[in-house]
This record gives structure tokens, C-alpha cells and sequence, in this order.
């Protein structure tokens, strides 16, 4: 259902003019061509000569070759180093072309991009929340469920406090510590989600690597356009900002769109603060990531904004809670 953010926001539907440059683009599916390449036949056969002259040139052009290679073999007789090439220009041939010692060598880590590595501390509301706030998930008129899955129960929430999720993914395990002081809603929505297997099986498909710098996660559908089937609440406030080790709600661009899908940010992100905080990402959860965008964006399946599905698969397989 909804997507993070790039330059400009993160994820949802694509507005009406398109995705932005640097925001997350709005939850539209991937383009579904698939990659297809010409084949090549080479270059149609020439027709043979038919003049007489032109088989005068043939002949000559054979008794040419004939001298040629007995030159060579009186030179190769009476010279017998000719054929040897230079001992020296032969070994640093091998040396440049040889094999790295391990096979197994990590590819992304030879990516260019570029990863800040101070973290971004969590931002703080000014005035607490009550403490327990009302909580409700209505049905989304715009969309079915992307998997059958249950609402939280509405009504009265605790505001306070934190919860420790343990994400185990392909890629490695993503650690969070989700804070409900910050967003309970939020974190009650996750955490019964995350109870009923609603995460589990499912791919994370956008990564960003410049300019937004986030992975993209919680869509059954993989496209950017799945959700739960309820929306909730926005719990956003002046102060939000968002940078590396932060986890935040995606969301289309009508206010409170959110619903299962989320983007965990490793580096840079200059968003509005529109988008619902609701935990960090723990060092290892961090290095996981780091190492994902490192592998690089599969451009051939991305949207046109330079994000798309990550070329290292981040797929959940299951969540612990506590």
C-alpha cells in the first residue's frame, strides 16, 4: 500500500504527475517486461565470384600464401627459438589474468555506493503522549487485503515502553527495538502483524542507494501497492527527521494511508515529516542493510527513479518479538 520515501517522500501511490526525483516513488507496480535481448544470426553469406578475373586474384592470392609458410618453416628450421615467445611478457601475462585466491569473495562490497556511518539519533516528542491513546484501524475502501490478516484491537493503547523484534531475513537477521512512546499505534499494528505471519514469506522490493537510502519492506504483493486491508493512524510530529538506523511507515500521499508497509533507512534521507517513526535498527540490523545496498538496485525491474527490488533478495522468514 505504500511506499518510502526518495528526495521527496517515501513510499505509496505514484501522485497523478509522477514519481519525484529523490522520493520514494507511490505505490505503483514494477514494470513487468521482461528483459528480452535480440538474437544475433552474424552477417548473411556473401554470394562466391563468378568472374574469371576475380578467380585469377584467388589463385595468385593462394600461391602468395604457400611462399609464406614455407619462409616460415626454413626460419623455424634454421632458428629454432622463433616460435618461443618472450619467457618474461608470457609471465606477466599469467600474473594479470590469474584467479583470486577465493572464489567466495564478497561482490557488493566493491559497490561504490556511499554510506554515512554516524547514526541518526531518535527523534523525541515534546509534549508525551497520553498514556494509554486511543487506537482504531478502519478498513481501507481502496483496497482488499494483500493477505487475510486481522486489525488490532482498537481503544486504548500503552504509550510507553519499547519492544524488541528480531527480523530473520536471506540476507541476515535485522534487529529493532520498536518505541511506543513514539508511535503506539504504530508499534501495536507491527507487532500483530508481525504475531499473525503477515511478514513472513514476503520480499522486501524497493531499495534506494542515493539520494533516499532505505529498504522498502512489507508487501505480500511485492509491488508497492499491497496492504492489510485497514489503514492507521498517522502519528507524526515538527520535529520527525530521518537518517541512518531509523525505521519509519510508508504511506500513500492522503494522510493516514499507512498500513503493513515500512522502509528501514541505512544512510541519508531528507524527507517531510510526514512519515510516522517508529523504532531504530540495531548494529547488526545495520550491517544486514549496509551489505544489501552494497549488492546494488536491479535497475531492469526499479520504477525509473534509480530505486527498485534490492539484487541481494531480503526476504523475511520469520519474526521474533521479545
Amino acid at each position: 500500500m505504500s511506499q518510502p520515501p526518495q528526495p521527496g517522500e517515501p513510499e505509496g501511490q505514484a501522485p497523478d504527475p509522477g514519481p519525484q526525483p529523490g522520493q520514494p516513488y507511490p505505490q505503483q507496480p514494477y514494470p513487468q517486461q521482461p528483459y528480452q535481448q535480440q538474437g544475433w544470426y552474424g552477417a548473411p553469406q556473401q554470394q562466391p565470384p563468378s568472374s574469371n578475373k576475380t578467380a585469377l586474384w584467388v589463385g595468385l592470392g593462394v600461391l602468395g600464401l604457400v611462399v609464406v609458410v614455407a619462409v616460415v618453416a626454413i626460419l623455424g628450421f634454421v632458428a629454432p627459438g622463433f616460435f618461443l615467445s618472450d619467457t618474461k611478457g608470457e609471465s606477466a601475462v599469467a600474473s594479470s589474468s590469474s584467479a583470486p585466491a577465493s572464489s567466495t569473495q564478497d561482490t557488493a562490497t566493491q559497490s561504490p555506493v556511499n554510506i554515512p556511518s554516524a547514526r541518526t539519533e531518535l527523534p523525541k516528542r515534546t509534549t508525551p503522549l497520553a498514556d494509554p491513546t486511543e487506537c482504531a484501524y478502519p478498513a481501507d475502501p481502496t483496497k482488499e487485503a494483500a493477505k487475510k490478516v486481522n486489525p488490532p484491537a482498537a481503544g486504548p493503547t500503552p504509550a510507553s515502553g519499547t519492544s524488541a523484534v528480531t527480523v530473520k531475513t536471506t540476507a541476515g537477521d535485522i534487529g529493532l527495538t520498536l518505541d511506543r512512546g513514539l508511535a503506539p499505534c504504530t508499534v501495536a499494528n507491527f507487532l500483530s502483524l508481525a504475531q499473525q505471519g503477515y511478514y513472513d514469506g514476503t520480499s522486501c522490493h524497493r531499495l534506494g542507494v542515493s539520494g533516499l537510502q532505505m529498504l522498502q519492506c512489507g508487501d505480500p504483493e511485492g509491488s508497492g501497492m499491497g496492504g492489510p486491508g485497514y489503514t492507521i493512524p498517522d502519528e507524526i510530529f515538527p520535529q520527525l527527521k530521518y537518517g541512518r538506523g531509523l525505521i519509519a511507515m510508508a504511506k500513500t500521499q492522503n494522510p493516514d494511508s499507512g498500513g503493513s508497509q515500512f522502509f528501514m533507512v541505512f544512510g541519508e534521507a531528507e524527507l517531510p515529516p510526514e512519515y510516522t517513526v517508529f523504532g531504530s535498527i540495531s548494529d547488526e540490523g545495520l550491517q544486514t542493510l549496509d551489505k544489501v545496498a552494497r549488492g546494488g538496485v536491479d535497475a531492469e525491474k526499479g520504477s525509473g527513479d534509480g530505486t527498485g527490488p534490492p539484487r541481494i533478495e531480503v526476504k523475511f522468514q520469520s519474526i521474533a518479538v521479545g
